[in-house]
């Protein structure tokens, strides 16, 4: 596992639990947007999973839970045996991922290594490619999309909303393509130093709330986050 990044202790990342982050280095897509740079662009120092596991033996019983972030975990070669480690500790494991690569997510899931997944809608697939900068399989994407829905799992769809991307027309695409979804989060960009691209704008709470208003049509519960 190339590990760059270590969350000691949140109480946002997984919801109503108290979890440790683990980034990942590492990512598929290139968005813009993207507040993790050098996760994606691999720059980042790593840390070895000794430390990581050395620092979860310290933790149990004071955490809950394990957010494995990135970057894009799912690209990571030994994360079924890095999660099983983790889960033999008594952790419960939440999964943030793109989405891109459905048989490991399925397989995580029939094998009950992971109890909560967290998957970024990016936009309607047709925005995709322009989005991450890339050529995106977005039938991957909707298998992985059709899985959460309809697996059992806790699970959360959540989108970042960034002016230069977004429209009322993209987000009926977008919303459609969730149709019969439980949950989406909106949330809101914040520009920082660590963005791919810090000259991107916000979307203002009342577009967000229009948006969301538009997404209510086909998606069970849409709420903002960060606004």
């Amino acid at each position: 596992m190339q590990i760059a990044g270590l969350l000691k202790t949140s109480l946002s990342d997984y919801p109503n639990k108290v979890a440790c982050v683990i980034f990942t280095s590492g990512c598929n897509f290139h968005c813009a947007f993207c507040h993790n740079r050098s996760l994606v662009d691999r720059s980042a120092s790593l840390i070895s999973e000794e430390e990581i596991f050395e620092y979860l033996n310290k933790r149990k019983g004071i955490l809950d839970g394990v957010v494995i972030s990135g970057g894009e975990p799912t690209l990571q070669m030994d994360i079924f045996n890095f999660i099983k480690r983790i889960k033999q500790l008594g952790f419960l494991i939440k999964l943030d991922t793109n989405g891109s690569s459905y048989d490991i997510v399925k397989t995580l899931i029939d094998e009950r290594l992971v109890d909560y997944i967290a998957m970024d809608i990016k936009n309607g697939p047709s925005y995709y490619d322009k989005i991450t900068e890339t050529n995106v399989n977005t039938s991957e994407i909707e298998k992985t999309k059709n899985l959460l829905i309809n697996s059992g799992i806790d699970y959360e769809f959540r989108t970042t909303l960034v002016k230069q991307y977004f429209t009322l027309e993209s987000i009926e695409e977008m919303g459609r393509f969730l149709s019969g979804a439980k949950t989406l989060f909106l949330q809101k960009y914040v520009a920082n130093e660590n963005c791919m691209n810090s000259s991107l704008d916000e979307v203002n709470e009342k577009e967000a709330n229009e948006y969301a208003s538009l997404l209510e049509n086909f998606i069970e519960n849409v709420s903002l986050r960060g606004y």
